[in-house]
């Protein structure tokens, strides 16, 4: 039986009106997709900027140079973070100016050591990263390269050293007045010990008694080397009367002019030496406080007006204990204060003995310390050297540290 065939399928051709319709809805769509993908693009973009604005811009940012070598924001942030590991995070910040000195400083020496021939070998720097367990990165390693040039340059400057040199040993004392240092003189004709006197005259704590064998270079000043390498040795100088000469006491005239229950409104002078103060008081007699101040006085108000004060407030026992027990508008008597700085003096220099001397240990190292310092700071005057941090990028890069912690 023959199969009925199929009626035939008849297509439908869409009409103008739906077609249209159709191309309109596919617009849209085209348009919803495109708008969708631009935004995406640009919510994108906005944070990537953001993300570049506050973080990956700033640390390609130069903020050191050292002739030309130049050190990107990101290197300092990884420096500050690495040496300030042990320190409080409100500490940080004191530590922002050092953090930059130290990067200009270990940069120009790298720079400046390679003239001498010297450089650190990463074998070196490799082995004293695994010694001391740190993280093997730039930064690190740049930390233990710093410290191995300094340990070379030091050695270059001390192999130049002779063993011997011309030095003198010297004993000195250091005494606030001519009158004082004129008995200091009597007594050590007499026979006096001069370390017994030393300990009972001399107000310099940092240069006082026996300095031991020391060359010409290492003499503490101009006063102490001349008579050092002039005078016969076994022979004491005569009083040297040094201006700048910084000495552990004072005098002090006081008056107070108000007082007030606990409080007192005090002016004062502090001078350099009992016989000055004796003097200037004298001259008060027929004078202007403040004037005299002016002219006499080492405190750092000129006119001595220090204004309303409480026990304690000075920093002086000395003061306080005269200050609070005196007579209102009377001026004190010299008032000793071996608390106080005050700057002058007369030096009195002893030559124990002179000649060619073997260098000892701590004197060598001080040569060579000065020596290197020497030639350093001859290289930093003759360097290009720029610091770029101001207040507004020293704390954005303390900023990125604290997020590492």
């Amino acid at each position: 039986m023959a199969k009925k065939q199929k009626k035939a399928e008849t297509k439908r051709t869409p009409t103008k009106r739906q077609l249209s319709r159709w191309q309109r809805q596919m617009k849209i769509r085209r348009i919803i997709i495109i708008s969708a993908a631009v935004f995406l693009a640009g919510i994108i973009s906005w944070v990537g900027y953001g993300y570049y604005k506050d973080r990956v811009g700033p640390s390609h940012e130069v903020v050191i140079k050292v002739n030309n070598s130049s050190f990107t924001m990101g290197y300092y942030v990884n420096m500050l973070d690495a040496y300030t590991q042990d320190i409080d995070q409100n500490q940080i910040y004191f530590m922002t100016d050092t953090v930059a000195t130290t990067i200009t400083q270990t940069e120009l020496l790298k720079q400046e050591a390679k003239s001498l021939g010297i450089e650190v070998a990463p074998e070196e720097i490799a082995a004293k990263i695994k010694e001391n367990a740190l993280p093997n990165n730039e930064t690190y390693r740049d930390i233990i390269s710093a410290g191995l040039l300094v340990d070379e340059v030091k050695e270059y400057f001390d192999s130049r050293l002779p063993d011997t040199m011309e030095q003198a040993r010297v004993q000195v004392i250091l005494v606030e007045s001519q009158e004082v240092a004129n008995e200091v003189m009597t007594k050590i004709e007499n026979g006096g010990n001069f370390t017994a006197l030393a300990d009972e005259f001399s107000y310099s704590p940092q240069i006082e008694g026996d300095l031991g064998w020391l060359p010409r270079e290492l003499m503490p000043n101009i006063f102490i080397e001349y008579a050092a390498f002039n005078i016969t040795p076994g022979n004491t100088s005569q009083p040297i009367y040094d201006e700048s000469a910084t000495k552990s006491v004072g005098y002090w005239l006081i008056e107070v002019i108000e007082e007030e229950e606990e409080e007192i409104k005090v002016r004062a002078m502090l001078l350099g030496s009992k016989t000055e103060a004796e003097e200037v008081k004298a001259e008060l007699a027929s004078g202007n406080f403040s004037s005299l101040a002016q002219e006499y006085s080492q405190l750092e108000s000129e006119d001595g007006e220090l204004g309303w004060l409480k026990q304690g407030d000075s920093g002086s026992e000395a003061f306080d204990e005269v200050a609070f027990n005196i007579t209102l508008n009377e001026v004190s008597e010299p008032v000793k204060d071996e608390t106080a700085q005050t700057t002058g003096g007369y030096w009195i220099v002893k030559v124990i003995d002179r000649g060619e001397h073997q260098l000892e240990t701590g004197v060598r190292e001080e040569l060579t310390n000065k020596y290197l310092n020497e030639w350093f700071e001859e290289r930093i005057q003759n360097s290009t050297i720029e610091n770029l941090l101001d207040e507004e990028k020293k704390t954005w890069a303390i900023e990125q540290v604290l997020l590492r912690r």
